[in-house]
């Protein structure tokens, strides 16, 4: 599979595109304000449908621990934004439209962000291992995914790696979104928190599900491209079956990654 080396735009063009994206997602907000989850309840629904949970703090090369450390901080804060939300049938969950802007003011504080390959700081970074998180547990339902992105570059070595490859989501005010509707006619609830070294996730609902569902990888490939760079691909695989029988209902090709690597993949995996 032939991936063309990737176009560095000026920072200006960024910045004008960014601005710009920002401003068409408010307006559309707007339009479809009707369409989203927006109520927290205190109460825990009783079916529990998926559990996950990742570690905090993980050690990472030529990275600043602080930004970990900060990170604990911006989750716990976006948490309170999504956590014990209900998603109804016939609802779309945005991230962004409920945890908002993550500002300074707001309490957040630097954490680590990607740009264009690169590892930064920035104001609220690190929501991404949310978005991680809630993508695999929302495969693991009948919940439909509507929007989602990757990043186009592999930064860090698999270390210890529980999920596969390229089975999470990429945030970035408010353009960059993770969403999902309920076209089903159950209730769902999401359910997040912190415990001393893991973000804890649980998808519940107010009545039992009928099926199974499973995402697997398949066709995980690393290969070295004609313009010097390496690059990684796979496509997940969604597997449902029936809770009695074990009968296969469908599997469907949901997901194929593409990303350039940020480094040696057979020196450094």
């Amino acid at each position: 599979m032939n991936v063309p080396q990737p176009i560095i735009r000026s920072k200006l063009r960024r910045k004008l595109g960014k601005e710009f994206y920002i401003l068409k997602r408010k307006w559309d907000w707007m339009k479809k304000s009707q369409s989203f989850a927006k109520t927290q309840i205190p109460e825990l629904l009783p079916e529990v449908v998926f559990s996950h949970k990742s570690f905090l703090l993980r050690p990472l090369k030529d990275v600043d621990m602080q930004l970990q450390i900060n990170k604990i901080t911006n989750l716990e804060l976006a948490n309170e934004r999504i956590s014990k939300i209900v998603i109804p049938p016939g609802k779309t969950f945005s991230f962004w439209y409920l945890v908002g802007k993550p500002s300074s003011t707001k309490g957040y504080l630097p954490g680590l962000i990607l740009n264009q390959g690169r590892i930064e700081s920035g104001v609220g970074g690190g929501l991404c291992q949310l978005g991680n998180l809630l993508f695999w547990m929302i495969m693991h339902s009948p919940l439909e995914v509507t929007e989602r992105y990757r990043h186009g570059f592999d930064v860090f070595p698999d270390v210890n790696r529980k999920i596969p490859f390229g089975a999470g989501a990429t945030l970035a005010y408010n353009y960059i979104d993770f969403q999902f509707r309920n076209t089903t006619d159950i209730n769902f609830q999401l359910e997040l928190y912190l415990t001393k070294e893991y973000l804890n996730g649980n998808l519940r609902a107010d009545k039992p599900l009928q099926y199974n569902y499973e995402l697997y990888e398949a066709d995980h490939l690393i290969q070295h491209q004609s313009w010097g760079g390496y690059t990684r691909h796979n496509r997940l695989v969604k597997k449902v079956t029936d809770k009695e029988s074990k009968e296969l209902i469908e599997e469907n090709l949901k997901v194929e990654n593409n990303a350039i690597m940020m480094y040696e993949p057979f020196l450094e995996a």
